[in-house]
């Protein structure tokens, strides 16, 4: 299956549509956008903005949802920002919004405190 996401002329993710790859051609991406497009167009009308995306993030970042953001200079969906972690910055790689530095990697659990912008150990009692 290839994945397509509608996008709105202000870049906001309307919808992410589904084509067999038998209306691809069986091409892999970047060959098979052309070919997706032309059958939206065909099914949907011309005039629409299709961006293809990755279920398995592949490319083009993260698999973007309605509502999030296509931003074509780093040519990646963008996720909306998590309203809870203000501090998250955005990785222009994955389009993913991340914390400003990660968790330790001592073997321990950690969680994100955001009120103190840092990793606080999770205690057993907690797990």
């Amino acid at each position: 299956m290839a994945h397509v996401a509608r996008i709105d002329e202000n870049g906001i993710v309307v919808a992410v549509h589904c084509i067999d790859n038998s209306n691809i051609g069986n091409l892999e991406f970047p060959d098979s956008e052309p070919l997706a497009i032309a059958f939206l167009e065909s099914v949907h009308g011309p005039g629409k903005i299709w961006k293809q995306c990755s279920y398995n993030n592949k490319f083009r970042g993260h698999y973007p949802a309605p509502g999030e953001t296509y931003d074509p200079v780093l040519d990646v969906f963008i996720q909306n920002k998590p309203d809870a972690y203000p501090s998250w910055v955005c990785n222009k790689t994955t389009g993913v919004y991340e914390p400003p530095f990660p968790a330790p990697s001592d073997g321990n659990k950690y969680r994100w405190v955001e009120a103190e912008k840092n990793w606080a150990k999770i205690s057993q009692q907690e797990t």
